[in-house]
């Protein structure tokens, strides 16, 4: 909270994320009163979440490529603009449960084009030691907005309409514009020209792919999304049918969770140094388990609150620890992405478990639906112990190296020049050859996360001490990028290469760039042989 641009945004985002929720009551209450289906109430929250995991992965490549700050201002003023004719819709009496839903999924598109810039941005607020400390106040943002929100927001119903509701989440983007119209973050000095929507959504889903660790954490986010989500998608049935009340109860028990979740949020910091990762996890599933089961089994809202607010306690220690895991394992030039793709599994965990439970709800009743996703709960603690484990938290530096300087070029290279391709010439002892070979394994797995193509590696067979590095990128720039994205932690693996390599000096690298055999090719000036 030191820092004057976090505090601005953690404030002003307070006020956005209690409107968020005063409206979220409004339209789940809404829809039970326009909608006699118990699955339409609980899409109400897939319509939010679903967008999420549809458009994620663009949102996450426009917070790489475009300023942060202008992707939050656009999303937000979308959202006002949404919330605007959502008041002015149920005011006039025209709201139907899919015109509902409609307007709660452009919410809910407005949250994916901004979530990903919003999180990313927390580097960019702060420096790198303060991010786990501000991404758990984040949470405790949300969650402290949770404790009152929906408690609040079921008086508003209660006494003023759903109508009110909307009004007052209308309102409450304002602030958030202004603070952010005002803030000023540094520029980056990037002299590379943008990589467009195609190459940057496929950089990211390659740097998932080549990231053993990132992906573990993304599959139980998405188990943990898919079966807790049933704990806030039911939850107007819950109050409704289990403990026969009214908006007001809904409200209360929607604050219990979120007092819960503060309780988790400054709990956090003390979980995470008193346990592994992996074991702060399963604390989340196993309380999950008994929130869920004890919902559907309790007659007694004083009970029922009590396990929400263990559910809310385990969802923001689990949600945090994922995120912090994703931030401190991955570079700036891919956090957006890799944000993204995290929000697409959890958010596409939520709109799933909230169609699903919802059609359990409907067929075999909310306590038999809870139950199942108390079960599914109860595998995501099992699941940890041996196949998806959590990665344990180690401090990486993911800066870049900086180390890498553009060659001196013979011919006049265009960004679009090639394809290239790079060969790297290793003289490796014979008794050396199995620490060579396991340092490359992982050399080659940091190349093609980074861009790399068709990575190969070659042994002479008249010099077996001789060995070849070779990959393919497709332009220059993109060999350029590569090259560039290297950070301090990867270079610990080339130096490992490097202390193996016993030429005369340095591995020696070449950079082919792939021509014709046109006879035109050899009519024109050198620097004119160029692809453009």
């Amino acid at each position: 909270m030191r820092h004057p641009v976090f505090r601005a945004v953690w404030t002003a985002s307070f006020v956005s994320n209690l409107g968020s929720l005063i409206q979220n009551v409004g339209a789940a209450w809404l829809m039970t009163a326009i909608s006699s289906s118990v699955d339409m109430v609980a899409l109400v929250q897939a319509s939010l979440a679903l967008p999420i995991m549809l458009f994620s992965l663009p949102s996450g490549a426009i917070a790489d490529n475009f300023g942060r700050r202008k992707v939050m201002l656009v999303a937000q003023g979308f959202m006002l603009v949404v919330s605007v004719l959502l008041a002015v819709s149920a005011y006039l009496g025209m709201l139907t449960p899919w015109l509902l839903l409609a307007f709660t999924f452009l919410l809910g598109c407005g949250n994916a084009l901004n979530n990903p810039s919003w999180q990313a941005a927390v580097g960019d607020m702060v420096p790198r030691s303060d991010i786990p400390g501000a991404v758990t106040l984040n949470s405790m943002n949300y969650n402290l907005c949770r404790s009152v929100g929906p408690a609040l927001g079921g008086i508003i119903v209660a006494a003023a309409g759903a109508v009110t509701a909307f009004a007052i989440n209308a309102a409450s983007y304002v602030a958030l514009i202004v603070v952010l119209s005002r803030w000023r973050p540094a520029a980056t000095a990037d002299r590379l020209p943008r990589e467009s929507m195609g190459t940057a959504m496929a950089a990211g889903l390659r740097y998932l792919a080549m990231s053993p660790n990132i992906r573990r954490v993304q599959f139980r986010a998405a188990v943990f999304g898919f079966a807790t989500i049933a704990s806030v998608a039911l939850l107007p049935l819950i109050a409704r049918d289990l403990l026969q009340g009214d908006a007001l109860l809904y409200g209360l028990l929607f604050g219990a969770f979120g007092m819960g979740a503060v309780g988790g949020a400054l709990s956090s910091a003390r979980l995470r140094n008193l346990f592994s990762n992996e074991n702060c996890v399963r604390l989340g599933f196993l309380g999950f388990v008994i929130c869920l089961a004890t919902a559907a089994i309790s007659s007694s809202p004083w009970l029922t609150g009590a396990a929400l607010m263990l559910g809310g306690a385990s969802w923001v220690v689990t949600l945090s620890l994922f995120n912090i895991t994703l931030q401190l394992s991955t570079p700036r030039w891919v956090v957006g992405r890799v944000l993204s793709l995290y929000q697409t599994a959890t958010f596409g965990g939520m709109a799933l478990g909230s169609w699903v439970w919802g059609l359990i709800a409907e067929e075999r009743g909310s306590d038999n639906a809870l139950l199942w996703a108390s079960g599914v709960a109860l595998l995501g603690v099992l699941m940890g112990l041996r196949w998806f484990a959590m990665p344990d938290q180690r401090e990486l530096n993911l800066d870049p190296l900086g180390r890498w300087r553009e060659p001196s070029l013979a011919l006049d290279l265009k960004p679009r020049s090639g394809p290239i391709r790079i060969t790297v010439e290793y003289i490796i002892r014979p008794e050396d050859t199995r620490d060579f070979l396991d340092a490359m394994a992982e050399r080659r797995r940091i190349r093609r996360r980074d861009g790399a193509r068709h990575w190969a590696l070659f042994r002479d067979v008249e010099n077996p001490e001789l060995w070849t590095e070779m990959y393919n990128v497709p332009t220059w720039v993109d060999y350029v990028r590569l090259a560039q994205r290297v950070t301090f932690a990867d270079d610990a693996v080339g130096e490992k290469i490097r202390r193996l390599h016993k030429g005369a000096g340095p591995p020696r690298a070449h950079r082919l760039i792939e021509r014709t055999t046109a006879r035109s090719d050899f009519d024109v000036p050198p620097k004119e042989l160029i692809n453009p």
